[in-house]
């Protein structure tokens, strides 16, 4: 909800009267570029910088997919759930399967794979060509490295490009429970994104390419999709401030904290958690009648139905939230 780190800010002011080649060609944005290869362990990669996470994913999944392809998903994932159709919109289906606290698992893949293979109406269907995944997931979980691992395994057996989605992956890399770091993502998945627009930053999603070359043309599709940012160093200098002195990797530190407050609050005035986000999203299970008091003073996100009289909502901290916006939520909560 709030603008960008200061730091971010600081450079745009400084660097704003001076004239650079557009189009992410500039050396801000070359730099930014050689930080992010530096800080993934992949000095080959290729990085494309765009402005927004549903455009991220509409560019890339409609690059990776030939036309009878489609992408494995949680049924909850963004994707699927949260971006209004944009990958249907671009000639591709979502094979959204079922999910736990957000999370699918190799198994599934595997099976999802095998069903389209051993029916022999398979030339008539939507053939698997990648899987999705995001990492915290839809509902503030992670997947562990071990998780990671085996899907990977599973997506290069099967010759199936494995795609990370990391709108909110700062809030991921701070959390004390992850143990994937961005190498172990380099490593593991085929193509991510490091987004930026939720974790710092005025806007911008910084695509990772490991193996150089696995879209041909990339730079070309984000132009023909009208996502080629002319003055490409807005985007450049964020990401170069963000991969300065680690910022990116502590950045969601404060949204970690702020969030595992409101949930301790939120058991000790006796609410029910929807899920046990370790992450900066918090789901909690409110009455009708609590979830309208509350909304005349606080702003929050409406999840799902939970039952007739009761909804899931969402709490959602970030690099920016303050310890008195924490204490002004819990003392409202006390006294709902």
């Amino acid at each position: 909800m709030e603008g960008a780190h200061p730091l971010i800010l600081k450079k745009i002011v400084e660097t704003n009267e001076m004239k650079t080649e557009g189009y992410g060609i500039d050396r801000f944005s070359e730099q930014a570029r050689e930080k992010i290869r530096i800080a993934c362990q992949a000095p080959h990669a290729e990085v494309h910088f765009l402005c927004g996470g549903t455009q991220t994913n509409s560019i890339v999944i409609g690059a990776l997919l030939r036309p009878c392809q489609g992408v494995i998903a949680a049924l909850s994932g963004h994707i699927n759930v949260h971006e209004a159709g944009a990958i249907e919109a671009g000639g591709h289906k979502i094979l959204a399967i079922p999910h736990r606290d957000g999370k699918i698992d190799a198994d599934q893949i595997q099976k999802t794979v095998n069903s389209y293979q051993h029916d022999l109406n398979r030339e008539h269907m939507v053939m698997p060509g990648m899987v999705y995944l995001s990492q915290p997931t839809e509902y503030g979980t992670l997947y562990s490295l071990k998780e990671l691992q085996e899907i990977s395994a599973v997506c290069r057996e099967n010759n199936i490009p494995l795609y990370l989605d990391g709108a909110r992956l700062a809030y991921a890399l701070a959390c004390p429970e992850n143990d994937v770091s961005l190498c172990d993502i380099a490593r593991l998945c085929d193509i991510f994104y490091i987004g930026a627009t939720k974790c710092g930053a005025l806007l911008g999603e910084a695509v990772v390419i490991p193996r150089e070359g696995l879209i041909p043309h990339f730079f070309s599709i984000i132009k023909q999709r009208g996502a080629l940012l002319a003055k490409g160093r807005l985007l450049g200098i964020q990401f170069q401030e963000l991969f300065t002195d680690d910022l990116y990797m502590k950045i969601g530190k404060p949204a970690i904290q702020a969030a595992k407050r409101i949930r301790e609050a939120l058991k000790q005035q006796g609410y029910t958690l929807f899920t046990e986000s370790p992450t900066n999203q918090v789901f909690c299970v409110m009455s009708d009648r609590e979830q309208k008091e509350l909304n005349r003073k606080v702003t929050f996100g409406y999840w799902e139905k939970f039952d007739d009289t009761h909804t899931v909502i969402r709490f959602a901290t970030s690099w920016a939230t303050r310890e008195e916006d924490v204490e002004e939520l819990i003392n409202i909560l006390k006294a709902l």
